[in-house]
Protein backbone atom coordinates (compact mmCIF):
# COMPACT_ATOMS: atom_id res chain seq x y z
CA UNK A 1 0.00 0.00 0.00
CA UNK A 2 1.40 3.34 -0.75
CA UNK A 3 2.21 5.45 2.31
CA UNK A 4 -0.37 7.75 3.94
CA UNK A 5 -0.94 10.88 2.10
CA UNK A 6 -0.62 14.28 3.63
CA UNK A 7 -3.62 15.42 5.46
CA UNK A 8 -5.13 17.87 3.28
CA UNK A 9 -5.56 21.48 4.48
CA UNK A 10 -8.91 21.48 5.89
CA UNK A 11 -7.63 19.19 8.21
CA UNK A 12 -5.65 22.09 9.89
CA UNK A 13 -7.69 24.43 9.78
CA UNK A 14 -7.82 26.11 13.51
CA UNK A 15 -11.24 27.95 13.10
CA UNK A 16 -14.43 25.30 12.32
CA UNK A 17 -17.06 26.91 10.37
CA UNK A 18 -19.70 29.06 12.65
CA UNK A 19 -22.71 26.90 11.30
CA UNK A 20 -21.46 23.32 11.61
CA UNK A 21 -23.33 22.46 14.51
CA UNK A 22 -26.78 23.23 12.35
CA UNK A 23 -25.35 22.30 9.06
CA UNK A 24 -25.05 18.35 10.20
CA UNK A 25 -28.59 18.91 11.67
CA UNK A 26 -29.79 19.79 8.53
CA UNK A 27 -28.69 17.15 6.66
CA UNK A 28 -31.84 15.45 5.99
CA UNK A 29 -31.75 14.18 2.42
CA UNK A 30 -29.74 13.75 -0.63
CA UNK A 31 -29.75 16.61 -1.97
CA UNK A 32 -28.77 18.41 1.43
CA UNK A 33 -25.77 20.59 1.28
CA UNK A 34 -22.90 17.08 2.21
CA UNK A 35 -19.88 19.01 -0.01
CA UNK A 36 -17.13 19.59 1.84
CA UNK A 37 -18.54 18.24 4.84
CA UNK A 38 -15.71 17.12 7.25
CA UNK A 39 -16.11 13.82 8.41
CA UNK A 40 -14.07 10.93 9.93
CA UNK A 41 -15.26 7.07 9.42
CA UNK A 42 -13.80 4.75 11.89
CA UNK A 43 -13.43 1.41 10.72
CA UNK A 44 -12.58 0.05 7.25
CA UNK A 45 -14.84 -3.01 7.17
CA UNK A 46 -17.99 -3.55 4.75
CA UNK A 47 -20.20 -0.87 6.26
CA UNK A 48 -17.27 1.81 7.32
CA UNK A 49 -15.83 0.94 3.45
CA UNK A 50 -19.58 1.44 2.04
CA UNK A 51 -20.27 4.98 4.15
CA UNK A 52 -17.00 6.34 2.82
CA UNK A 53 -17.53 5.73 -0.48
CA UNK A 54 -21.14 7.20 -0.33
CA UNK A 55 -19.69 10.42 1.44
CA UNK A 56 -17.09 11.07 -0.96
CA UNK A 57 -19.47 10.82 -3.62
CA UNK A 58 -21.61 13.52 -2.31
CA UNK A 59 -18.55 15.41 -1.84
CA UNK A 60 -17.68 15.17 1.55
CA UNK A 61 -13.76 15.12 2.73
CA UNK A 62 -13.52 12.13 4.60
CA UNK A 63 -10.53 10.78 6.85
CA UNK A 64 -10.58 6.88 7.39
CA UNK A 65 -9.14 5.45 10.81
CA UNK A 66 -8.67 1.55 11.43
CA UNK A 67 -6.69 -0.50 13.76
CA UNK A 68 -6.43 -3.65 11.40
CA UNK A 69 -3.71 -3.52 8.61
CA UNK A 70 -4.39 -6.98 6.83
CA UNK A 71 -4.05 -7.05 3.40
CA UNK A 72 -8.29 -6.69 3.61
CA UNK A 73 -7.97 -3.24 4.72
CA UNK A 74 -5.53 -2.38 3.19
CA UNK A 75 -6.55 -3.19 -0.71
CA UNK A 76 -9.86 -1.26 0.53
CA UNK A 77 -7.70 2.00 1.71
CA UNK A 78 -6.41 2.01 -1.73
CA UNK A 79 -9.63 2.29 -3.42
CA UNK A 80 -10.67 4.75 -0.86
CA UNK A 81 -7.35 6.66 -1.75
CA UNK A 82 -8.11 7.10 -5.07
CA UNK A 83 -11.18 8.38 -4.53
CA UNK A 84 -9.87 11.21 -2.78
CA UNK A 85 -10.11 9.75 0.92
CA UNK A 86 -7.54 9.90 3.63
CA UNK A 87 -6.58 6.21 5.26
CA UNK A 88 -4.79 5.79 8.19
CA UNK A 89 -4.39 1.94 9.33
CA UNK A 90 -2.71 0.59 12.28
CA UNK A 91 -3.70 1.00 16.34
CA UNK A 92 -1.69 4.26 16.51
CA UNK A 93 -4.54 5.91 14.65
CA UNK A 94 -7.36 4.72 16.49
CA UNK A 95 -6.85 5.88 20.01
CA UNK A 96 -7.08 10.15 19.26
CA UNK A 97 -8.30 12.02 16.14
CA UNK A 98 -5.49 12.72 14.07
CA UNK A 99 -6.42 16.66 14.35
CA UNK A 100 -8.23 18.58 17.20
CA UNK A 101 -12.09 17.78 16.75
CA UNK A 102 -12.91 21.42 15.73
CA UNK A 103 -11.14 19.77 11.85
CA UNK A 104 -14.21 18.16 11.71
CA UNK A 105 -18.36 18.41 11.37
CA UNK A 106 -19.33 14.44 11.89
CA UNK A 107 -17.96 11.02 12.81
CA UNK A 108 -19.84 7.54 11.71
CA UNK A 109 -18.81 4.58 13.02
CA UNK A 110 -18.92 1.23 12.10
CA UNK A 111 -21.50 -0.57 13.96
CA UNK A 112 -18.90 -2.95 16.12
CA UNK A 113 -17.40 0.20 17.37
CA UNK A 114 -17.82 -0.10 20.82
CA UNK A 115 -19.48 3.01 23.00
CA UNK A 116 -16.37 3.67 24.97
CA UNK A 117 -14.08 3.32 22.39
CA UNK A 118 -11.18 6.34 23.21
CA UNK A 119 -12.34 7.84 19.77
CA UNK A 120 -15.48 7.87 20.10
CA UNK A 121 -15.83 9.43 23.92
CA UNK A 122 -13.75 11.57 22.85
CA UNK A 123 -16.29 12.88 19.74
CA UNK A 124 -18.93 13.10 21.97
CA UNK A 125 -17.28 15.08 24.90
CA UNK A 126 -16.12 17.39 22.12
CA UNK A 127 -19.78 17.94 20.92
CA UNK A 128 -19.11 16.33 17.47
CA UNK A 129 -22.31 14.36 15.89
CA UNK A 130 -21.76 10.54 16.27
CA UNK A 131 -23.78 8.58 13.53
CA UNK A 132 -23.71 4.90 12.58
CA UNK A 133 -23.99 3.76 9.04
CA UNK A 134 -27.84 3.38 9.39
CA UNK A 135 -28.11 7.02 10.07
CA UNK A 136 -25.88 8.09 7.48
CA UNK A 137 -28.17 5.66 5.19
CA UNK A 138 -31.49 7.53 6.13
CA UNK A 139 -30.32 10.80 5.57
CA UNK A 140 -28.93 10.23 2.19
CA UNK A 141 -32.20 9.05 1.00
CA UNK A 142 -34.25 10.97 -2.06
CA UNK A 143 -35.94 14.18 -0.85
CA UNK A 144 -39.31 12.90 -2.59
CA UNK A 145 -39.90 9.38 -3.71
CA UNK A 146 -37.94 7.59 -1.39
CA UNK A 147 -38.07 3.76 -0.46
CA UNK A 148 -39.89 2.95 3.03
CA UNK A 149 -38.29 1.00 5.13
CA UNK A 150 -39.99 -2.09 7.16
CA UNK A 151 -37.07 -2.39 9.98
CA UNK A 152 -37.03 -5.22 12.20
CA UNK A 153 -34.28 -6.68 15.54
CA UNK A 154 -34.63 -9.17 17.76
CA UNK A 155 -32.46 -11.52 20.18
CA UNK A 156 -32.93 -14.04 17.81
CA UNK A 157 -34.44 -15.12 13.71
CA UNK A 158 -33.71 -11.45 12.51
CA UNK A 159 -32.10 -12.68 9.08
CA UNK A 160 -34.86 -15.42 8.37
CA UNK A 161 -37.57 -12.53 8.82
CA UNK A 162 -35.73 -10.05 7.20
CA UNK A 163 -35.48 -12.70 4.09
CA UNK A 164 -38.93 -13.57 4.55
CA UNK A 165 -40.18 -10.38 4.53
CA UNK A 166 -38.28 -9.41 1.10
CA UNK A 167 -39.67 -12.66 -0.19
CA UNK A 168 -43.69 -11.76 0.13
CA UNK A 169 -42.53 -7.70 -0.88
CA UNK A 170 -41.16 -9.41 -4.10
CA UNK A 171 -44.47 -11.96 -4.79
CA UNK A 172 -46.36 -8.66 -4.02
CA UNK A 173 -45.25 -7.71 -7.27
CA UNK A 174 -42.22 -4.64 -5.62
CA UNK A 175 -39.32 -3.72 -6.25
CA UNK A 176 -37.42 -5.11 -3.10
CA UNK A 177 -34.68 -6.16 -1.30
CA UNK A 178 -33.65 -6.98 2.20
CA UNK A 179 -30.37 -4.63 3.66
CA UNK A 180 -28.81 -3.38 6.76
CA UNK A 181 -27.37 -6.02 8.71
CA UNK A 182 -28.08 -8.60 6.40
CA UNK A 183 -25.70 -8.54 3.21
CA UNK A 184 -26.05 -4.97 1.33
CA UNK A 185 -25.06 -2.18 3.66
CA UNK A 186 -28.13 0.48 3.58
CA UNK A 187 -26.24 3.16 1.89
CA UNK A 188 -25.03 0.25 -0.75
CA UNK A 189 -28.61 -0.52 -1.48
CA UNK A 190 -29.86 3.25 -1.78
CA UNK A 191 -26.93 3.72 -4.72
CA UNK A 192 -28.57 0.45 -6.75
CA UNK A 193 -29.02 1.77 -10.05
CA UNK A 194 -32.62 0.11 -10.20
CA UNK A 195 -34.39 2.27 -7.32
CA UNK A 196 -36.36 -0.24 -4.66
CA UNK A 197 -39.24 0.49 -4.39
CA UNK A 198 -39.41 -0.57 -0.18
CA UNK A 199 -36.33 -2.04 1.61
CA UNK A 200 -36.47 -5.01 4.24
CA UNK A 201 -34.31 -3.57 6.92
CA UNK A 202 -32.67 -5.66 9.74
CA UNK A 203 -30.82 -3.80 12.27
CA UNK A 204 -28.60 -5.49 15.03
CA UNK A 205 -28.33 -3.72 18.33
CA UNK A 206 -24.87 -2.18 17.76
CA UNK A 207 -26.40 -0.18 14.48
CA UNK A 208 -29.39 0.91 16.73
CA UNK A 209 -27.46 2.05 19.44
CA UNK A 210 -25.78 4.45 16.89
CA UNK A 211 -29.03 6.21 15.85
CA UNK A 212 -29.08 9.65 16.17
CA UNK A 213 -30.95 11.09 19.62
CA UNK A 214 -32.67 14.13 17.08
CA UNK A 215 -35.70 12.42 16.97
CA UNK A 216 -37.62 14.51 13.89
CA UNK A 217 -34.41 13.94 11.51
CA UNK A 218 -34.09 10.36 12.50
CA UNK A 219 -35.21 7.02 10.82
CA UNK A 220 -38.89 6.82 10.48
CA UNK A 221 -39.99 3.37 9.36
CA UNK A 222 -43.24 2.69 7.92
CA UNK A 223 -43.59 -0.26 10.06
CA UNK A 224 -41.23 -1.61 12.67
CA UNK A 225 -40.89 -5.26 14.83
CA UNK A 226 -38.66 -6.46 17.61
CA UNK A 227 -38.87 -10.21 17.48
CA UNK A 228 -37.81 -11.34 20.95
CA UNK A 229 -35.58 -10.09 23.89
CA UNK A 230 -33.39 -11.93 25.64
CA UNK A 231 -29.43 -11.45 27.02
CA UNK A 232 -26.75 -10.99 24.13
CA UNK A 233 -24.14 -9.62 23.84
CA UNK A 234 -24.33 -7.99 27.00
CA UNK A 235 -20.34 -7.70 26.92
CA UNK A 236 -21.09 -4.87 24.34
CA UNK A 237 -24.09 -3.26 26.26
CA UNK A 238 -22.97 -3.61 29.36
CA UNK A 239 -26.14 -4.86 31.02
CA UNK A 240 -29.57 -6.04 30.06
CA UNK A 241 -31.40 -2.67 30.21
CA UNK A 242 -28.90 -1.38 27.95
CA UNK A 243 -29.39 -3.76 24.99
CA UNK A 244 -33.34 -3.73 25.72
CA UNK A 245 -33.23 -0.04 25.24
CA UNK A 246 -30.92 -0.34 21.61
CA UNK A 247 -33.29 -2.74 20.64
CA UNK A 248 -36.90 -0.67 22.01
CA UNK A 249 -34.73 2.29 19.58
CA UNK A 250 -36.41 0.50 16.30
CA UNK A 251 -39.57 1.57 17.12
CA UNK A 252 -39.03 5.34 17.05
CA UNK A 253 -40.57 7.54 14.74
CA UNK A 254 -43.01 4.20 13.27
CA UNK A 255 -45.42 5.64 11.01
CA UNK A 256 -48.15 2.77 10.44
CA UNK A 257 -47.40 -0.26 12.77
CA UNK A 258 -45.21 -1.54 16.03
CA UNK A 259 -45.27 -5.18 15.86
CA UNK A 260 -44.82 -7.08 19.10
CA UNK A 261 -44.12 -10.78 20.37
CA UNK A 262 -47.17 -11.85 22.49
CA UNK A 263 -44.77 -14.20 24.08
CA UNK A 264 -42.60 -11.58 25.19
CA UNK A 265 -44.33 -8.87 27.35
CA UNK A 266 -40.74 -6.76 27.18
CA UNK A 267 -41.15 -6.40 23.55
CA UNK A 268 -45.05 -5.02 23.99
CA UNK A 269 -43.41 -2.39 26.73
CA UNK A 270 -41.23 -1.33 23.92
CA UNK A 271 -43.69 -0.42 22.19
CA UNK A 272 -45.69 1.21 24.78
CA UNK A 273 -42.26 3.16 25.53
CA UNK A 274 -41.77 4.23 22.12
CA UNK A 275 -42.25 7.60 20.48
CA UNK A 276 -44.47 7.23 17.28
CA UNK A 277 -46.06 9.02 14.48
CA UNK A 278 -49.66 9.67 16.04
CA UNK A 279 -51.84 6.96 14.39
CA UNK A 280 -49.40 4.00 14.46
CA UNK A 281 -50.76 0.87 16.08
CA UNK A 282 -49.54 -2.26 17.76
CA UNK A 283 -49.78 -5.21 16.08
CA UNK A 284 -49.31 -8.48 18.26
CA UNK A 285 -48.20 -12.02 16.75
CA UNK A 286 -48.95 -14.73 18.49
CA UNK A 287 -48.69 -19.09 18.01
CA UNK A 288 -52.58 -19.14 19.47
CA UNK A 289 -55.49 -17.55 18.45
CA UNK A 290 -55.09 -13.64 17.45
CA UNK A 291 -57.23 -11.41 19.39
CA UNK A 292 -57.89 -7.80 17.97
CA UNK A 293 -55.19 -6.39 15.99
CA UNK A 294 -52.79 -9.41 16.31
CA UNK A 295 -51.85 -11.93 13.48
CA UNK A 296 -52.05 -15.54 15.28
CA UNK A 297 -52.60 -19.40 14.67
CA UNK A 298 -56.25 -21.06 14.43
CA UNK A 299 -55.83 -24.73 14.05
CA UNK A 300 -53.40 -25.15 11.26
CA UNK A 301 -53.80 -22.03 9.38
CA UNK A 302 -51.92 -18.67 9.93
CA UNK A 303 -54.21 -15.87 10.03
CA UNK A 304 -54.22 -11.92 10.27
CA UNK A 305 -56.93 -10.19 12.56
CA UNK A 306 -55.30 -6.64 12.49
CA UNK A 307 -55.17 -5.47 8.46
CA UNK A 308 -58.49 -6.12 7.13
CA UNK A 309 -61.88 -3.89 7.87
CA UNK A 310 -63.79 -6.28 9.22
CA UNK A 311 -60.89 -7.30 12.23
CA UNK A 312 -63.87 -7.63 14.58
CA UNK A 313 -65.88 -10.30 13.95
CA UNK A 314 -63.24 -11.68 11.16
CA UNK A 315 -59.60 -13.41 10.18
CA UNK A 316 -57.74 -13.37 6.57
CA UNK A 317 -56.13 -16.53 5.89
CA UNK A 318 -52.84 -16.08 5.33
CA UNK A 319 -51.38 -19.57 5.28
CA UNK A 320 -50.92 -23.26 6.71
CA UNK A 321 -48.75 -24.94 8.73
CA UNK A 322 -48.52 -27.26 5.71
CA UNK A 323 -46.75 -24.27 3.46
CA UNK A 324 -44.07 -24.36 6.41
CA UNK A 325 -42.89 -27.38 5.98
CA UNK A 326 -39.89 -27.59 3.61
CA UNK A 327 -40.91 -29.73 0.37
CA UNK A 328 -41.41 -33.76 0.51
CA UNK A 329 -40.97 -33.84 4.52
CA UNK A 330 -43.24 -34.60 7.12
CA UNK A 331 -40.79 -32.91 9.77
CA UNK A 332 -42.89 -31.12 12.53
CA UNK A 333 -43.04 -27.40 11.81
CA UNK A 334 -40.39 -25.51 14.51
CA UNK A 335 -42.29 -22.97 16.98
CA UNK A 336 -40.01 -20.00 16.11
CA UNK A 337 -40.74 -21.10 12.51
CA UNK A 338 -44.43 -20.06 12.84
CA UNK A 339 -43.45 -17.07 14.59
CA UNK A 340 -40.82 -15.69 12.27
CA UNK A 341 -43.43 -16.26 9.43
CA UNK A 342 -46.32 -14.31 11.40
CA UNK A 343 -43.65 -11.62 12.22
CA UNK A 344 -42.44 -11.15 8.85
CA UNK A 345 -46.15 -11.33 7.58
CA UNK A 346 -47.16 -8.42 9.93
CA UNK A 347 -44.59 -6.21 8.66
CA UNK A 348 -45.61 -6.66 5.10
CA UNK A 349 -49.35 -6.38 5.48
CA UNK A 350 -48.37 -3.09 7.51
CA UNK A 351 -47.22 -2.29 4.24
CA UNK A 352 -49.98 -3.14 2.38
CA UNK A 353 -49.10 -6.70 0.69
CA UNK A 354 -52.49 -8.80 0.00
CA UNK A 355 -52.98 -12.13 1.76
CA UNK A 356 -51.56 -14.16 -1.29
CA UNK A 357 -48.92 -12.63 -1.28
CA UNK A 358 -47.56 -13.64 1.74
CA UNK A 359 -48.57 -17.16 1.11
CA UNK A 360 -46.72 -16.99 -2.54
CA UNK A 361 -43.77 -15.10 -0.51
CA UNK A 362 -43.56 -18.30 1.95
CA UNK A 363 -43.66 -20.65 -0.82
CA UNK A 364 -40.99 -18.87 -2.54
CA UNK A 365 -38.42 -18.50 0.84
CA UNK A 366 -34.99 -20.57 1.08
CA UNK A 367 -34.00 -20.77 4.55
CA UNK A 368 -30.39 -19.51 5.23
CA UNK A 369 -27.82 -22.13 5.48
CA UNK A 370 -26.72 -23.38 9.08
CA UNK A 371 -30.35 -22.70 10.25
CA UNK A 372 -32.06 -26.01 11.66
CA UNK A 373 -31.06 -27.14 8.69
CA UNK A 374 -30.46 -31.37 8.59
CA UNK A 375 -27.58 -32.42 6.80
CA UNK A 376 -27.99 -36.33 7.30
CA UNK A 377 -31.66 -37.88 8.13
CA UNK A 378 -32.26 -40.77 10.21
CA UNK A 379 -32.58 -43.31 7.44
CA UNK A 380 -29.35 -42.61 6.54
CA UNK A 381 -27.26 -42.58 10.01
CA UNK A 382 -28.56 -45.81 11.60
CA UNK A 383 -31.57 -44.00 13.18
CA UNK A 384 -29.85 -40.77 14.07
CA UNK A 385 -30.83 -37.37 12.89
CA UNK A 386 -27.48 -34.99 12.01
CA UNK A 387 -28.94 -31.20 12.24
CA UNK A 388 -27.07 -28.04 11.93
CA UNK A 389 -28.03 -25.08 13.63
CA UNK A 390 -24.66 -23.39 14.18
CA UNK A 391 -26.56 -19.77 13.17
CA UNK A 392 -27.88 -20.19 16.49
CA UNK A 393 -25.30 -17.81 18.57
CA UNK A 394 -27.15 -17.50 21.54
CA UNK A 395 -29.26 -19.19 24.13
CA UNK A 396 -32.36 -17.57 22.71
CA UNK A 397 -31.80 -19.17 19.37
CA UNK A 398 -30.33 -22.83 21.09
CA UNK A 399 -33.51 -22.58 23.01
CA UNK A 400 -35.41 -22.11 19.71
CA UNK A 401 -33.50 -25.24 18.31
CA UNK A 402 -33.35 -27.46 21.48
CA UNK A 403 -37.32 -27.06 21.37
CA UNK A 404 -37.72 -28.54 17.98
CA UNK A 405 -36.03 -31.95 18.77
CA UNK A 406 -36.39 -34.86 21.58
CA UNK A 407 -33.84 -36.32 22.38
CA UNK A 408 -31.02 -34.47 21.84
CA UNK A 409 -27.29 -35.37 21.70
CA UNK A 410 -26.47 -30.94 22.17
CA UNK A 411 -23.26 -29.84 20.25
CA UNK A 412 -22.71 -26.26 22.42
CA UNK A 413 -19.60 -23.61 23.26
CA UNK A 414 -17.59 -21.10 21.55
CA UNK A 415 -17.52 -17.00 22.84
CA UNK A 416 -20.28 -17.04 24.81
CA UNK A 417 -20.27 -13.23 24.98
CA UNK A 418 -20.75 -12.33 28.48
CA UNK A 419 -24.40 -14.37 28.47
CA UNK A 420 -24.83 -17.08 31.10
CA UNK A 421 -26.66 -20.68 30.19
CA UNK A 422 -28.78 -21.74 33.38
CA UNK A 423 -32.48 -21.20 32.30
CA UNK A 424 -31.45 -22.84 28.68
CA UNK A 425 -30.22 -25.91 30.50
CA UNK A 426 -32.90 -26.05 33.12
CA UNK A 427 -35.76 -25.19 30.22
CA UNK A 428 -34.13 -28.46 28.33
CA UNK A 429 -32.94 -30.76 30.94
CA UNK A 430 -35.05 -33.46 30.47
CA UNK A 431 -34.25 -33.30 26.50
CA UNK A 432 -30.78 -33.74 26.59
CA UNK A 433 -29.28 -36.97 26.01
CA UNK A 434 -26.03 -36.06 26.28
CA UNK A 435 -23.81 -32.99 25.80
CA UNK A 436 -20.34 -32.50 23.49
CA UNK A 437 -18.87 -29.07 24.56
CA UNK A 438 -16.22 -26.98 22.32
CA UNK A 439 -14.93 -23.56 22.56
CA UNK A 440 -13.05 -20.90 24.95
CA UNK A 441 -16.38 -20.68 26.99
CA UNK A 442 -16.99 -24.67 27.37
CA UNK A 443 -16.79 -24.59 31.13
CA UNK A 444 -19.65 -21.97 31.06
CA UNK A 445 -22.06 -24.24 29.88
CA UNK A 446 -20.54 -27.32 31.76
CA UNK A 447 -21.44 -26.15 34.74
CA UNK A 448 -24.74 -24.80 34.35
CA UNK A 449 -24.93 -28.41 32.81
CA UNK A 450 -24.03 -29.56 36.01
CA UNK A 451 -26.37 -27.26 38.27
CA UNK A 452 -29.41 -28.18 36.32
CA UNK A 453 -29.02 -31.58 34.34
CA UNK A 454 -26.65 -33.49 36.37
CA UNK A 455 -27.67 -36.83 34.85
CA UNK A 456 -26.99 -35.74 31.28
CA UNK A 457 -23.06 -36.68 30.36
CA UNK A 458 -20.57 -34.48 28.98
CA UNK A 459 -17.60 -34.95 27.13
CA UNK A 460 -15.62 -31.62 26.33
CA UNK A 461 -13.64 -31.83 23.37
CA UNK A 462 -9.79 -29.95 23.59
CA UNK A 463 -7.59 -30.95 20.72
CA UNK A 464 -4.76 -30.85 23.13
CA UNK A 465 -6.58 -33.26 25.39
CA UNK A 466 -6.66 -35.74 22.24
CA UNK A 467 -3.44 -35.88 22.10
CA UNK A 468 -3.17 -33.45 18.67
CA UNK A 469 -1.45 -29.83 19.00
CA UNK A 470 -3.12 -28.84 15.51
CA UNK A 471 -5.70 -25.86 16.01
CA UNK A 472 -7.52 -27.19 12.91
CA UNK A 473 -11.10 -26.67 12.77
CA UNK A 474 -11.65 -29.63 10.33
CA UNK A 475 -9.87 -32.15 13.29
CA UNK A 476 -11.61 -30.32 15.63
CA UNK A 477 -15.10 -30.92 14.41
CA UNK A 478 -13.81 -34.67 13.31
CA UNK A 479 -13.92 -35.09 17.34
CA UNK A 480 -16.91 -33.58 17.83
CA UNK A 481 -19.02 -35.64 15.48
CA UNK A 482 -17.13 -38.91 17.21
CA UNK A 483 -17.94 -38.21 20.43
CA UNK A 484 -21.47 -37.37 19.57
CA UNK A 485 -22.19 -40.46 17.57
CA UNK A 486 -20.78 -42.32 20.89
CA UNK A 487 -23.05 -40.78 22.99
CA UNK A 488 -26.28 -41.19 20.24
CA UNK A 489 -28.89 -43.57 20.34
CA UNK A 490 -31.43 -44.54 17.56
CA UNK A 491 -34.13 -42.03 17.65
CA UNK A 492 -31.88 -39.02 19.05
CA UNK A 493 -30.87 -35.96 17.09
CA UNK A 494 -27.50 -34.30 17.25
CA UNK A 495 -27.73 -30.86 17.32
CA UNK A 496 -24.85 -28.15 16.61
CA UNK A 497 -27.05 -25.15 18.44
CA UNK A 498 -24.15 -23.69 20.07
CA UNK A 499 -25.53 -20.70 22.26
CA UNK A 500 -22.44 -19.27 21.47
CA UNK A 501 -20.35 -17.33 18.76
CA UNK A 502 -18.21 -18.80 16.69
CA UNK A 503 -15.00 -16.17 16.95
CA UNK A 504 -12.76 -18.10 19.18
CA UNK A 505 -12.42 -21.04 17.31
CA UNK A 506 -13.48 -20.62 13.62
CA UNK A 507 -14.30 -17.34 11.12
CA UNK A 508 -17.41 -17.28 11.50
CA UNK A 509 -21.10 -19.19 12.78
CA UNK A 510 -20.84 -20.42 8.79
CA UNK A 511 -17.67 -21.97 8.29
CA UNK A 512 -18.22 -23.24 12.10
CA UNK A 513 -21.53 -25.46 10.61
CA UNK A 514 -19.82 -26.36 7.13
CA UNK A 515 -17.11 -27.97 9.19
CA UNK A 516 -19.58 -29.72 11.36
CA UNK A 517 -21.52 -30.71 7.79
CA UNK A 518 -17.78 -31.82 6.42
CA UNK A 519 -17.47 -34.06 9.35
CA UNK A 520 -21.02 -35.85 9.57
CA UNK A 521 -20.44 -36.60 5.71
CA UNK A 522 -16.69 -37.83 6.42
CA UNK A 523 -18.38 -39.89 9.44
CA UNK A 524 -20.81 -41.57 6.83
CA UNK A 525 -19.29 -41.57 3.71
CA UNK A 526 -22.21 -43.77 2.12
CA UNK A 527 -25.04 -41.97 3.27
Amino acid sequence: MPEPRVFDSWLGNPNPRADDTDRVRELRHLTSRWSGLRTLVTGIGVSGFAAADALLEVGAEVVVVDAATGESQREKAQLLEVLGATVLLGPEHVGAPPHPWDGFDLVVTSPGWHPDAPLLVSAALAGVPVWGDVELAWRMRPETGAAPWLTLTGTNGKTTVVEMLASMLRAAGLRATSAGNVGTPLVEALRHPHAFEVLAVELSSYQLHWLSTDVEASVRPRAAAVLNLAPDHLDWHGSLEAYALAKGRIYQGTEVACVYNVADPRTEDLVREADVVEGARAIGFTRAAPGLSMLGLVEDVLCDRAFLEQRQSHAAELCSLADLRPEGTDDPVPPHTVENVLAAAALARAHGVPQVAVRNGVLAFRPAPHRVATVLDPARTGGVRWVDDSKATNAHAANASLATFEPVVWIAGGDAKGASFDDLVQANAGRLRAAVLIGRDRALVADALRRHAPQVPVVEVDLAQDGDVTTDTADLMDLVVARAADLAAPGDTVLLAPACASWDQFRSYGHRGEEFAAAVTRRFPGA
